[in-house]
């Protein structure tokens, strides 16, 4: 029988921020427990509890990810019921430790698929905890230096069915007579908002389109690149992730248009003034996939 795999890199990603010690605490127990483990911080700028925001950020990242573990700790139902698993997508050569709350399963998929997972039921494996409320120290950060130290996954805890996961559930942009109805999925730093719509989705309108929201219209036309779009103009740009983002140049289109994520915007063609129609409604949501990426970071450090 093969040996189990060992791994040296654990990827890690939190709401944890970094004002508190709570990373760095998640840190170091993963180094005490396994010395020669490198531990790369994806971010721990997640808003807290924002499972989605977690889900889409590690989903944006994993295809980027090197081989090993990824430690996702994005958890409001920590000290309940709710499952903590480790899920092997060997696709990706990877196994992903979290919550089953909906985090992690996005990012399963798009690393091909889980072959294997366990909910870490097995004691042994976890640190001694004076309460419930820190499982990323005392429960996935162990269990993460003991995979990349080989311990095999079924020793973790009892076996679950991978396809049984909680699903992560985002919006779909569906097509009404003011236009497609779309929704901020992500603001990043730059205030580049991204939408739930691939490039596909806006041929038929044209260019330039009207965008509509909260009872505004505005034009905005399809460039390929930020400096393409001009000062004070709003462009409609197709990001590193393959999806279209609402951007201005060198400004923040979340602070000029006044928009977040979840809030909804209406796309449609130039001449065919949308109505506001459906413009403040909120996308049915479904469990989706993102698509493949379609373009890489231009260097601008925006997507």
């Amino acid at each position: 029988m093969a040996d189990p795999p060992t791994y040296d890199t654990v990827s890690f990603l939190s709401d944890f921020g970094t004002e508190d010690e709570f990373a760095g605490v998640v840190r170091s127990v993963i180094t005490s427990l396994a010395p020669q483990v490198r531990v790369i911080d994806l971010t721990h700028g997640i808003p807290a509890h924002d499972v989605r925001a977690g889900g889409l950020a590690l989903a944006r990242a994993v295809q980027y990810l090197v081989p090993g573990v990824v430690l996702a700790v994005v958890d409001p139902g920590v000290g309940t019921d709710r499952r903590a698993v480790a899920v092997e997508a060997p696709e990706a050569g990877s196994v992903f430790v979290g919550p089953d709350n909906g985090l992690l399963a996005s990012a399963v998929a798009m690393a091909g698929g889980g072959s294997r997972a366990v909910s870490l039921t097995e004691t042994s494996f976890h640190l001694p905890a004076p309460g419930a409320t820190f499982a990323g120290r005392d429960v996935f950060a162990p269990v993460a230096a003991h995979l990349c130290n080989g311990v095999p996954l079924d020793e973790l805890g009892s076996e679950v069915d991978p396809a049984g996961l909680r699903p992560g559930v985002l919006p779909v942009a569906r097509t009404e007579a003011a236009g497609l109805v779309a929704e901020v999925l992500w603001v990043d730093r730059f205030g580049n908002l991204q939408l739930n719509v691939g490039p596909e989705e806006i041929e038929a309108y044209g260019d330039p389109l009207l965008i509509s929201f909260a009872g505004t219209t505005r034009s905005a036309r399809r460039v390929q690149a930020y400096g393409e779009i001009g000062p004070g103009a709003l462009g409609l740009v197709v990001d590193a992730y393959g999806l279209v983002s609402l951007c201005l140049e060198r400004q923040s289109a979340a602070a000029e248009l006044g928009l977040g994520t979840g809030a909804s915007v209406t796309l449609a063609a130039a001449g065919e003034r949308s109505t506001g129609d459906g413009a403040g409604a909120s996308s049915p949501a479904t469990p989706v996939n993102l698509g493949p990426t379609r373009s890489a970071p231009d260097g601008r450090g925006a997507p």
